[in-house]
């Protein structure tokens, strides 16, 4: 198993929840796939899904599932030494 931070069984489901909807907003959608690309590997979160998470984060039309995903995204992104 790869060290580091991953994304959780529950993230990842709220992911998928995130995408299947044809109403997700880019930003959610692109939040939740970067949350699911990281599910089982270390992968880190680029710096536009960041933005993108970030932005799911704070709209207040996000749904529950697409903030979990955009957290657990965000939660992933490489931190500066």
């Amino acid at each position: 198993m790869p060290k580091g931070r991953q994304t959780s069984s529950a993230a990842a489901k709220a992911a998928g929840k995130t995408l299947a909807p044809k109403s997700a907003s880019k930003a959610a959608r692109s939040a939740a796939g970067s949350a699911l690309t990281q599910k089982g590997s270390n992968e880190r979160t680029g710096r536009a899904a960041a933005a993108a998470a970030a932005k799911t984060l704070a709209s207040k039309s996000a749904s529950k599932s697409a903030k979990s995903a955009a957290g657990s995204a965000l939660s992933q992104r490489s931190r500066k030494k």
